[in-house]
């Protein structure tokens, strides 16, 4: 007589099992197919632009002449709001996690997130009302003692409409997300590394250097990403502020500052018929394939700390 012995049990898989995996592989194909839409209608609108002759582009150089400085100008204003606001969000995030009382940090951290949910126009009209005349003394400053280096030869604009005062205004933009990313990514360094270097004597600074901030490196160069992402894409706000005049220059404090992308589609496409739109259309599917590239690189950089909880 011989004996069976049973197998592991099978797990019951319920309805809302079902639906719940259907939905989200549904949800996962769905954005891809949206992407690959947007894509698609970009190049299919661009195309004509892709294919025409040089003389027929606005500007009669070309399409890569026409793209070219405002691709320049929309990394260039990117990078700088890049520079501003990451050591602003690393120190809120430390201060919110580590220095402050939980009822300041709570109040703090609200802030923040508020600034978030104020429209790019406000931005924009706060950069050419406010900022940009308090900012012309300083660049003439600027000018006069530091008109050496390239990025301050001047002449300063008299305005306050410069490439300057655009990075300034993106970075309080592009704060609150890389505040926010910053803040999760230092809440969740193990309890037990910042115990143990208190412990052998470490001030609360040295266990920030040694415990929270290797922890979170790839979250904050992930945070700059997806803020470098948010900055490439403004339109508004630039198009309020900056006086656009073509052409590529690293001056930013003078009157002559190149386009952005996004900024210049805002202002010309209402304007525009016939192949010019195809030609906005074709800046638009450059700034696309850029955009993805940053949030590719970011996707890459975070998923080589496996041990980070937060990037998978």
């Amino acid at each position: 007589m011989t004996t069976q012995t049973a197998g592991p049990p099978r797990a019951v898989t319920r309805p809302g099992d079902r639906i719940f995996a259907g939905a989200a592989t549904g949800s996962g194909i769905l954005i891809l197919a949206i992407l690959a839409g947007v894509a698609a209608f970009l190049l299919w609108q661009a195309w004509p632009a892709l294919v025409a002759d040089p003389e027929q582009i606005p500007g009669g150089k070309g399409l890569t002449s026409y793209i070219a400085p405002l691709l320049f100008g929309t990394v260039l204003s990117a990078v700088i709001a890049l520079l501003i606001a990451t050591p602003l969000a690393i120190g809120i995030a430390l201060f919110i996690t580590h220095y402050a009382p939980r009822r300041l940090a709570q109040a703090l951290g609200y802030l923040v997130d508020l600034l978030a949910a104020v429209p790019s126009l406000v931005y924009g009209l706060w950069g050419v009302f406010v900022l940009a005349p308090k900012t012309v003394p300083v660049t003439t400053w600027l000018s006069e003692k530091l008109g050496f280096i390239p990025l301050f030869a001047g002449p300063p604009s008299t305005t306050g409409r410069t490439m300057f005062v655009v990075g300034i205004v993106l970075a309080v933009m592009i704060l609150p997300i890389m505040t926010a990313v910053n803040r999760e990514v230092f809440l969740q360094t193990p309890r037990l590394h910042e115990e143990a270097s208190l412990a052998l004597g470490a001030t609360r600074w040295e266990m920030i250097q040694m415990a929270v901030i290797p922890f979170g490196k790839s979250g904050v160069i992930s945070g700059m990403m997806l803020g470098l992402g948010r900055a490439l894409g403004e339109t508004m706000a630039i198009a309020i502020i900056l006086s656009m005049s073509g052409g590529i220059s690293f001056n930013l404090i003078g009157s002559a500052n190149p386009g952005t992308i996004a900024g210049n589609i805002a202002l010309q496409f209402p304007e525009s018929s016939g192949l010019a739109v195809n030609t906005l259309i074709a800046s638009g599917l450059v700034l696309f394939a850029l955009t993805l590239a940053v949030n590719m690189l970011a996707r890459w950089i975070v998923s080589r700390r496996a041990e980070f909880s937060g990037a998978n």
